[in-house]
């Protein structure tokens, strides 16, 4: 199991900081995924993955940001979403409270498209801020994100398992993964078409309008809990080396 904060005390985050300064935050979203991907689906496959890192590289694990920037989602119900502004100011309260502590190497595990763009403006206000500041330490402070599906090997293995119907959202690889963390909650539903349009999209208005039942180029309906611990699989190693690479940068 991974050293978590959340289920750590202080004195033993004390002594985390003695041999390491690099902490694993996931962060994801809560939104739809389709008839049959729940809506949890980004934010599960973010901590699990980044549990598994934590693991693997025996790294600190933070809790998981749970909801991202989804305004795109907000024609349907259940989707939550906050402002780019919002997220950009709660990635730098967050990073800011565990730099305080000696933490200087954060890496953000990602289960959302959507939040890439807010996740890039944060760490430039962090470092602008620190900067600013005068904060002796600033240019070890470090931030990077890794979209869990981004590693080559985690591609790879998607096309083989589901080729061109993976899609861009409710894809059949993270439906997986989800099911795979919880195989008591696999959900059916018709997919008309088996394989949702594609394209792209302005707002939640034409989102909605072309993608009705809120897939992207997906058939999330090949998804099964096998695939999804191949997928497991593979994330993990890929990313925890990609983290082990990060905190030996000079």
């Amino acid at each position: 199991m991974p050293m978590q904060l959340q289920q750590s005390t202080w004195p033993e985050v004390e002594r985390y900081l003695e041999t390491s300064t690099g902490v694993i935050l996931p962060i994801g979203a809560t939104e739809q995924h389709g008839p049959i991907g729940v809506i949890g689906t980004d934010a599960i496959c973010a901590e699990v993955i980044a549990k598994g890192v934590g693991a693997a590289a025996g790294a600190l694990v933070g809790p998981t940001i749970a909801v991202g920037m989804s305004e795109h989602h907000m024609r349907f119900p259940g989707s939550m979403t906050l402002r780019p502004s919002t997220l950009i100011a709660l990635l730098s309260d967050c990073v800011g409270s565990l730099t305080a502590h000696g933490f200087r190497r954060f890496f953000f595990v990602n289960g959302h498209g959507g939040n890439i763009a807010s996740l890039q403006a944060a760490f430039f206000e962090i470092y602008n801020e620190m900067r600013r500041a005068g904060f002796a330490d600033a240019p070890q402070v470090r931030c990077k994100a890794m979209n869990w599906w981004q590693p080559e090997p985690v591609g790879a293995l998607a096309r083989e398992l589901f080729g061109a119907a993976d899609g861009s959202h409710a894809a059949a690889s993270e439906v997986a993964l989800t099911q795979f963390v919880d195989a008591a909650n696999i959900k059916s539903a018709p997919l008309d078409p088996p394989v949702a349009p594609r394209g792209g999209f302005y707002n939640s208005a034409t989102f909605r309008q072309r993608y009705p039942d809120g897939r992207i180029g997906s058939n999330s309906g090949l998804a099964t809990p096998e695939a999804g611990q191949r997928l497991y699989d593979a994330a993990v190693a890929a990313v925890a080396a990609d983290y082990q690479a990060f905190l030996a940068e000079a």
